[in-house]
């Protein structure tokens, strides 16, 4: 199969390829195709992909037909730096900031578009089939990250993992989105007490066994503070008070997948702002 050349490369994907490029194909999309390296979970993308740590973005999407499950494919030799998200500086005023700024932006998400899967439950509008019984489980687990709350908040993402449609549940994304504003606020200086690290820990090993591989391992990088470059760049964004900026990255995010951009963004910012939101 014949694959355009490397044009950006995320750090987890330069790793893993470094040491071989032969791939085994896990799963090939409409426009991209998930492949293991090394026991390494990656995907190969067109030019106007996202970044991610596990992304290969090449000068072309890549031609998945008649690709199927198992097939093994040469991913091109890489010659541009690997992306990494550069972490947050740590701040004592930063993590009130990144809070308020969130508030804020949680206020006026239904102008980002039109909201899909968790997006709704951030607009305050009735979750959709097949997430209709899940506004609950949403509510506490941001309530539980809001509050400070690591076991209450790891029994309340086990309810959500696996629920919804999708290589990626939404409520996968809505639990990853919620726990990298926790690994947000340990960058900007908060302690990441050993209860989280224990939810963190609970959540991880649940998702291997209750949600899709490729899921459990974006959740896991969610889990970790890695996560998409837009959503990086709204979390430095809100921790500056960057409103234009923040806003921009919240609408790259909300376009992310069908729904996944939409529900990480309200797990992200339900957990920083849930005694602001509607319920």
């Amino acid at each position: 199969m014949q694959l355009g050349s490397v044009i950006e490369i995320g750090w987890r994907a330069s790793e893993a390829l470094a040491r071989a490029t032969s791939a085994r194909v896990l799963s090939a999309m409409r426009a991209s195709i998930y492949i293991v390296v090394n026991g390494q979970i990656l995907w190969l993308g067109g030019p106007a992909d996202v970044m991610h740590s596990r992304a290969v973005l090449l000068s072309q999407p890549p031609d998945v037909s008649g690709l199927v499950v198992g097939d093994t494919l040469s991913v091109p030799p890489c010659t541009v730096a690997a992306w990494r998200a550069a972490p947050l500086c740590a701040n004592p005023a930063g993590a009130t900031a990144l809070r308020r700024a969130a508030g804020q932006l949680a206020k006026s998400a239904s102008t980002l578009g039109e909201p899909t899967g968790f997006g709704a439950w951030l607009a305050a509008r009735p979750l959709a089939f097949p997430l209709a019984g899940a506004g609950e489980s949403a509510d506490a687990l941001a309530a539980a990250c809001a509050s400070d709350n690591a076991a209450g908040a790891a029994e309340a993402a086990l309810a959500l993992l696996g629920f919804g449609a999708g290589l990626t549940p939404s409520g996968d994304d809505f639990v990853g989105g919620a726990f990298f504003a926790r690994a947000a606020l340990t960058q900007l200086g908060e302690a990441n007490s050993v209860s989280w690290q224990q939810a963190a820990a609970t959540v991880r090993s649940a998702a291997g066994v209750a949600t899709h591989p490729i899921s459990a391992t974006l959740l896991g990088d969610l889990l970790d503070g890695h996560g998409w470059s837009p959503l990086h760049d709204l979390a430095r964004a809100l921790a500056s008070e960057d409103a234009p900026a923040a806003i921009d990255a919240a609408a790259r995010l909300t376009r992310l997948g069908h729904s996944s951009g939409w529900d990480v963004l309200a797990g992200f910012l339900g957990a920083l702002t849930a005694p602001l939101l509607h319920w």
